[in-house]
C-alpha cells in the first residue's frame, strides 16, 4: 500500500525490499520502480540500476527487522528521513556516527499519528480511482472476525498482502 501512496505523492523512485517474493510482486504491481529480496541482494545495487548518484531521501521501515534498518541507514542520502512503522524483533545496533554525519532523522510512527496518516490516505483515495484500485489490489485475504485465527495464520505465511478482518 505504501508503494501506491508514495507513487501517487510523486516519489521519483519507489524501491521496496522484503524477503517475501510474493509481497515483492504485489509491490511491483502497485508501481514500485524496483523490488529487492534482501535475503539475496544488497539494497545498494538498485541505486546503480536506477542511475541514482546519492542515497534515498525517505525510508519507511515496516518490517521491524534489525538488518533492514541498518541497511537502510547505510543507503540514505544526507538529510534523509526514516519513518519506523514496524516493531523491532530484537535489539538494533545503530551506526550513530553515520546518523550524525549524514544528518539523518528517525521518527517512530504509531498510534494517533498513524490514524491521521490513514485519514489523509483515505482522502487521496476518494479523489483518485486509480490509487483506490491499486491499494485495493493489495488486499489479498478477507475473513469474518470470528475466523481471526485463520487470518493470523495466513498473515504469518508471508504469502499474502493485507489481510482484513470484517467485523460486520
Amino acid at each position: 500500500m505504501a508503494t501506491a501512496i508514495a507513487r501517487h505523492a510523486g516519489a521519483r523512485h519507489v524501491v521496496v525490499t522484503d524477503i517475501s517474493d510474493y509481497r515483492l510482486s504485489l509491490a511491483t504491481a502497485a508501481g514500485a520502480n524496483a523490488v529487492i529480496n534482501v535475503a539475496h541482494t544488497p539494497l545498494n545495487t538498485v541505486q546503480h540500476e536506477l542511475g541514482m548518484k546519492e542515497g534515498f531521501d525517505i525510508g519507511l521501515e515496516m518490517s521491524g527487522a534489525p538488518t533492514a534498518l541498518t541497511d537502510m541507514i547505510e543507503n540514505m542520502n544526507h538529510g534523509g528521513r526514516i519513518a519506523m512503522l514496524g516493531l523491532p524483533h530484537g535489539d538494533i545496533t545503530i551506526d550513530w556516527g553515520k546518523m550524525i554525519t549524514h544528518m539523518l532523522t528517525i521518527k517512530g510512527i504509531y498510534g494517533r499519528e498513524m490514524y491521521e496518516t490513514w485519514y489523509a490516505m483515505s482522502q487521496m483515495m476518494a479523489t483518485s480511482p486509480l490509487l483506490r484500485d491499486t491499494v485495493s489490489a493489495v488486499i489479498t485475504h478477507r475473513y469474518p472476525a470470528e475466523d481471526f485465527e485463520e487470518a493470523f495464520a495466513a498473515a504469518r505465511t508471508g504469502q499474502c498482502g493485507k489481510v482484513v478482518l470484517n467485523w460486520d
